[in-house]
């Protein structure tokens, strides 16, 4: 019915978003992709070569992937096919497949675009690959994802992945004066409300429109918004944050490095993101005691307990009051000394107990409850540390066949300066005793 209607011209005067009315007819008519679709931007380059290949779009929302691809397929004169991964099939892949076939039989090319495409399972892509190879189909995939971890390796090895910029704060500027251009009217709103406006398309040009839409219908005759009013019109649009994809990795990777890095205010920044996006409140703290255990160690052995206690208090008070232990956790460790001289000395343990075996320890410090093992020497000359000058036997501990090795090498910082002057000095009591037991 729909294509009745289209065919007779009807669908003209139906109500269309702005962001549909607005879009590009055109590459230059793009922006914020100048890298792309300026002069000597690469997909200009490609058309000017006549040889496309197929391409993954990667990038957020409202970026003009969409737009590009229909332009593109408008430029390389080929027939523009167009599906979401989200609404199709294998079954619906084959009609497609099938219907640039029969195009290609009378000299007419297809740009398949697909949406989404990291919605498709690895048995769907790979259906893909004939296609692509005998030059049925060009592909031009889209996906907010990245491409690396969400497509198989044999459709990366046939698409080159070409990043979208997420708008910066000029190109949304631009589409909101051509927007109001296109409408004939101003957007009325004062210096401060438009570019708090901007601000909250957070790089995404259709959003912007989407919003500007909502202040003009908001407006009465001659009305003009400050942004307090604006604020309360459009009641801001949640941020763009995945909590299953690849902005929830990016941000819990962003508050552990600042962590490290000893930032506390970057820290609380990322902290409140991830806490505004409505992210699991307990993966956050395990987060903060992994960076405890990771980066700060035995430097500041309070921070593991620090960590867990704000797990706790969230645990114990909820939402919003807990997240505050979060946040005088997430302060605590940007603070504190530094050290992954444990994390360093763990994974050399595992590698060596891994390389080695089961090595037997020493006799002398092997339990004997039966009479067989004290005659054959299990627990012989064990002397009990207690009982030693200074509670140090300095006796050894390790496998013979092993010899003694030295993982821990602590930090002159914080608490693992302490740790540091209480190693040297058993080292030089080791040595002493050994000396001793040499002699006699």
């Amino acid at each position: 019915m729909s294509d009745l209607f289209s065919s007779a011209g009807l669908d003209q005067n139906a109500p269309r978003p702005l962001a549909d009315r607005m879009r590009p007819t055109t590459l230059s008519e793009v922006v914020g992709q100048d890298h792309l679709v300026g002069t000597d931007g690469i997909l200009s380059r490609l058309i000017a070569s006549k040889t496309l290949g197929s391409l993954i779009f990667w990038g957020p929302p409202g970026t003009g992937k969409t737009t590009v691809a229909r332009l593109l397929a408008h430029e390389t004169d080929l027939h523009f096919e167009q599906i979401s991964a989200i609404f199709s099939g294998v079954a619906d892949l084959k009609k497609v497949f099938e219907a640039a076939h029969q195009r290609r039989s009378i000299g007419k090319g297809t740009l398949l675009f697909v949406d989404e495409i990291h919605r498709f399972n690895r048995a769907q892509l790979d259906a893909f690959l004939p296609v692509m190879e005998d030059g049925t189909i060009t592909l031009v995939g889209a996906t907010t994802e990245n491409p690396s971890f969400e497509l198989n390796a044999a459709l990366l090895s046939r698409a080159r992945v070409l990043l979208f910029k997420s708008l910066d704060e000029p190109a949304i500027g631009q589409i909101l004066a051509r927007a109001e251009e296109v409408t004939g009217k101003s957007l009325p709103l004062d210096e401060e409300a438009r570019a708090s406006l901007v601000r909250m398309a957070d790089g995404d040009g259709r959003a912007v429109l989407t919003l500007a839409e909502e202040v003009w219908r908001s407006a009465k005759r001659g009305e003009v918004f400050d942004a307090e009013q604006l604020q309360e019109i459009i009641q801001r649009r949640a941020p763009i944050y995945d909590k299953g994809q690849e902005g929830h990795y990016n941000l819990i990777s962003a508050l552990h490095k600042t962590i490290r890095g000893s930032d506390p205010d970057a820290a609380l920044y990322y902290l409140a993101r991830m806490l505004d996006a409505g992210e699991d409140r307990l993966f956050i703290a395990r987060r903060l005691v992994r960076a405890a255990v990771e980066d700060i160690g035995m430097a500041d052995p309070q921070a593991l307990v620090i960590a867990n206690a704000a797990k706790d208090a969230f645990d114990f008070l909820g939402s919003p009051e807990g997240e505050l232990a979060l946040a005088q956790a997430a302060v605590y460790l940007a603070t504190a000394p530094k050290s992954n001289a444990l994390y360093t000395a763990y994974k050399a343990a595992t590698r060596v107990a891994k390389e080695h075996g089961s090595l037997m320890p020493p006799k002398t410090i092997l339990n004997a409850p039966t009479k067989l093992m004290k005659q054959i020497g299990y627990g012989e000359s064990y002397r009990y540390d207690h009982d030693e000058p200074d509670a140090f036997s300095g006796q050894d501990y390790w496998p013979e066949k092993l010899g003694r090795r030295e993982f821990y090498d602590p930090v002159d910082r914080g608490f693992e300066r302490e740790i540091k002057k209480r190693l040297d000095w058993w080292e030089r009591l080791r040595r002493d005793r050994q000396g001793e037991d040499e002699q006699e």
